[in-house]
């Protein structure tokens, strides 16, 4: 059986070879080790081969794991899954990164529970194609030291899955423009399920297309698609960010803590 180390080079060399072909510049694309029910040291191993960001889907596992974890300077962990509004006290201080932010209201909740500085210097995520000033971290788009947080769009509108519809991306990149302490580094999407992975590069195009009629990559750098089986077609289709799992950590066994 191979272990993470060997897995790791493995995803990062598909992930390098599929920059290659889409004439992507090499690195452009950031992996997040989606480590949700596994255990701690399944990341501890991860991050000894120098991956640093971590993706959870429950806000208690993800809590849980930055204590145990917080011995780890540069560890960064980004939610990737559903955050209801009841929840956001428990994740404000452990979350590098809020993948999934998907309303209005739950940008009203963060505004309330979200304080300057809002992430650990340490483990700061910086924007794609943003700079960095000399004398501080930033995340970009001139929030610094702001906590990040990517749109989630039900880009195929499958109704049983979290994130917001289309039409009401305008507002809610609004009201996050409105908050000093969040910033809006771009969006994420979950395609339909399915084994033939170029069936889901129409819905990647369509949030590459989303971002471009809400002020390109300029506004929002970040495109947050791709897993396991379809990252390829992402990363051909402008991903800036994939989230891999299975592929890092293999199949979870484990139920996930809520």
């Amino acid at each position: 059986m191979s272990t993470i180390a060997e897995r790791l080079l493995k995803v990062r060399s598909r992930i390098a070879q599929a920059e290659a072909a889409a004439g992507r510049t090499p690195g452009s694309v950031r992996l997040i080790a989606v480590s949700k029910r596994m255990p701690s040291g399944c990341i501890r191993e991860a991050y000894a081969c120098g991956q640093r960001d971590f993706g959870e889907n429950y806000v208690q596992e993800l809590r849980l794991k930055a204590e145990e974890l917080k011995d780890l300077p540069e560890l960064r962990l980004h939610l990737i899954g559903h955050l209801q509004t009841n929840k956001v006290r428990s994740i404000v201080g452990s979350v590098s990164m809020i993948q999934s932010l998907d309303s209005v209201r739950l940008v009203e909740e963060l505004a309330k529970r979200v304080q300057l500085p809002a992430v650990d210097p340490r483990r700061i995520w910086v924007c794609s194609g943003a700079t960095t000033p000399a004398n501080a971290p930033a995340v970009g788009l001139g929030k610094p030291s702001a906590l990040p947080v990517l749109v989630e769009v039900g880009v195929a509108g499958e109704a049983q899955k979290s994130g917001c519809k289309s039409e009401e991306l305008a507002e809610i990149l609004a009201a996050v423009d409105a908050v000093p302490s969040l910033c809006a580094c771009g969006l994420m999407t979950v395609p339909p399920f399915t084994d033939d992975p170029d069936s889901a590069r129409p819905h990647f195009e369509g949030l590459r297309a989303l971002r471009d009629a809400h002020g390109g990559a300029a506004r929002l750098p970040e495109l947050s698609m791709g897993m396991t089986l379809d990252l390829e077609p992402a990363i051909l289709a402008g991903a800036t960010i994939v989230r891999v799992g299975t592929a890092l950590f293999g199949e979870r066994t484990t139920p996930g803590v809520k």
